[in-house]
């Protein structure tokens, strides 16, 4: 049963938005999730899909952080949190409802959509390998890249002095407001000091994801894999740059304000555009592709049996 408020206020709207999109990444996630084991058991004993099914984990993994994401970022709205957390838990103070922003800003900013982009950028950097690497590599190139960034962020959040030289946005998660009936409710906010990791991170990841697509662009000869790897890298570079933008000017206005909601929702909105377009590419277009062809595409990225040259005189021959 969906709970609306009595009294329609700005950020309604907002949350209300952010909520349906939620829903409809949710259900393209589940919906991986079932192309994902309905291949892995169909084609168990296939001997052309081995080298695909070895990165099944991996693409599952994907999926499990973009889930563990959306449902993060409705931990984020006051909306949610007023009728679907509160109800359950009567007696929580404001400072404990404030650990809750502190919680989603470590989970969100330092561990999940870091791991589904990392994971995101494994996909990618295999997919010029001759050999297909075991899914726990992919274990390793996230604890690698994702732990210190995630312990960073805790250190950040959870351990700061409350007797700061800096201004309060440089460290603030969280406010105190009055809603429409005049009841203090907590609002979450993102501090310089998480945008700015995050920011760091991004930056290096982008330039490591520019190259990685560079390689892959150059290796590729269906024209149809080109315009996957380009939608991809265009989406990814755009969203992430997009996503750091709009934190950084999150910081020029309260929250509460409705500016403030529209600069967090585009925020959001880009996040949500390169996870629903990562799983499209790397997972849900590739397995229906495997499906159609009854096991005749194995990967969604080539492999490399000839050479361009060879491929070019072979269609001068034709």
């Amino acid at each position: 049963m969906i709970v609306l408020p009595s009294i329609p206020h700005p950020d309604f709207a907002i949350d209300l938005a952010t909520l349906s999109l939620i829903s409809v990444l949710l259900l393209l996630s589940f919906l991986s999730l079932c192309l994902i084991f309905y291949f892995k058991f169909k084609t168990h004993n296939s001997y052309y899909l081995q080298s695909f099914n070895a990165l099944w984990t991996v693409r599952f993994l994907l999926v499990f952080f973009i889930i563990l994401w959306s449902l993060t970022e409705a931990l984020r709205l006051p909306f949610f949190r007023k009728h679907y957390i509160y109800p359950f838990f009567e007696d929580l103070t404001l400072g404990q409802q404030a650990s809750l922003c502190k919680l989603h800003l470590v989970l969100s900013l330092g561990l999940l959509e870091p791991g589904f982009l990392v994971t995101l950028l494994f996909l990618l950097l295999v997919s010029i390998k001759k050999r297909t690497p075991r899914g726990s590599w992919a274990f390793l190139f996230l604890l690698a890249t994702c732990l210190p960034l995630s312990s960073l962020q805790f250190l950040f959040v959870f351990f700061q002095s409350s007797r700061s030289e800096f201004p309060s946005w440089f460290r603030r998660s969280s406010v105190i407001v009055r809603d429409g009936s005049h009841s203090r409710i907590v609002l979450c906010s993102s501090p310089f000091l998480s945008i700015s990791l995050f920011g760091a991170f991004a930056a290096v990841y982008c330039l490591y994801f520019l190259f990685s697509c560079w390689s892959v662009v150059s290796l590729v000869i269906n024209k149809k894999l080109r315009v996957r790897t380009y939608t991809l890298a265009f989406t990814v570079l755009i969203a992430v740059t997009l996503q750091v933008l709009f934190l950084v000017l999150s910081l020029f206005w309260e929250p509460g304000e409705l500016t403030f909601g529209v600069v967090e929702f585009i925020e959001f909105l880009s996040t949500f555009t390169c996870a629903a377009v990562g799983q499209g590419i790397l997972v849900i277009i590739p397995i229906v592709d495997s499906l159609a062809v009854g096991g005749d595409c194995c990967r969604w990225y080539p492999i490399i049996i000839q050479t361009k040259t060879e491929e070019e005189s072979k269609e001068e021959s034709v």
